[in-house]
This record gives structure tokens, C-alpha cells and sequence, in this order.
């Protein structure tokens, strides 16, 4: 798989996301249902507190990814919805250090919702992974 970034402007690398990723080369691609801060029993977790929540979705994403034999390098689209862009924003240094750690900046949507299906629920994260 070969991958480009296509930037063109260059704030939103700053950002830790690219305009564009061009995929080529690729044969499997993975669409990842929306991952929030639930629990291996499906019990939502850590009311309240964003961080905690943010970093149990990243969690719940690699989850997602490791089974299909992929880890956050392979992801090169994702999406982010959450309550409280403002609150998120503050805590976004979870979500950006995991992809930098794993070398991607994936393009990206942040979009601020009135709430997720599930009551207590901050912060949710779609994506597509290819390999």
C-alpha cells in the first residue's frame, strides 16, 4: 500500500491532519463503526470526563483494527463526533499523540453534535483503515 498526503495548505498538518490521503496498492479496506468509551460488556464508561472518554475510544478503535490485522497506521480517514467541541479540543492531545505515535495524520471531520446514541456519551470515532 502506498500512501500520499495531499496538502494544499499546510495548516491543517499543524493540526495533525492531512487535507487528502491517495491510497494506492491497497487490497483490503476496513470501515470502522463508530467507537465510544463502552466497556467489553457494552457499558458506557467515564461520565463526564473527556479525556478518560477519548482515550477509551482510541482504545475501542485499535481493538477494532487489531482484529481485522491493522493497527492506527493503517487509518486514512477519521471521523470525530462529540458534544462539546470545545471541552474535545482541550483534551485533544490524547487523540493526536496516539496518531503521531503511529506515524498517520489521517483526513479528518470533527463535527460537534447535540448528542451520541448512547446518554452519558462524549465522544465518538469512525474511521476507514486500509492494508
Amino acid at each position: 500500500m502506498e500512501r500520499t498526503a495531499v496538502n494544499p495548505v499546510t495548516w491543517s498538518q499543524e493540526l495533525g491532519f492531512n487535507q487528502g490521503e491517495l491510497v494506492s496498492g491497497h487490497t483490503r479496506t476496513l470501515h470502522i463503526s463508530g467507537q465510544t468509551a463502552m466497556s467489553d460488556e457494552g457499558e458506557p464508561r467515564h461520565e463526564g470526563d473527556m479525556a478518560a472518554q477519548l482515550a477509551l475510544s482510541v482504545d475501542n478503535l485499535e481493538a477494532v483494527l487489531g482484529k481485522a490485522g491493522m493497527s492506527l497506521a493503517n487509518l486514512v480517514r477519521l471521523n470525530v463526533y462529540t458534544t462539546d467541541v470545545d471541552q474535545l479540543f482541550q483534551h485533544y492531545g490524547v487523540l493526536a499523540g496516539r496518531l503521531g505515535a503511529a506515524g498517520v495524520a489521517p483526513a479528518s471531520t470533527m463535527l460537534g453534535v447535540t448528542r451520541l446514541a448512547i446518554p452519558g456519551q462524549m465522544v465518538e470515532l469512525e474511521g476507514t483503515a486500509v492494508a
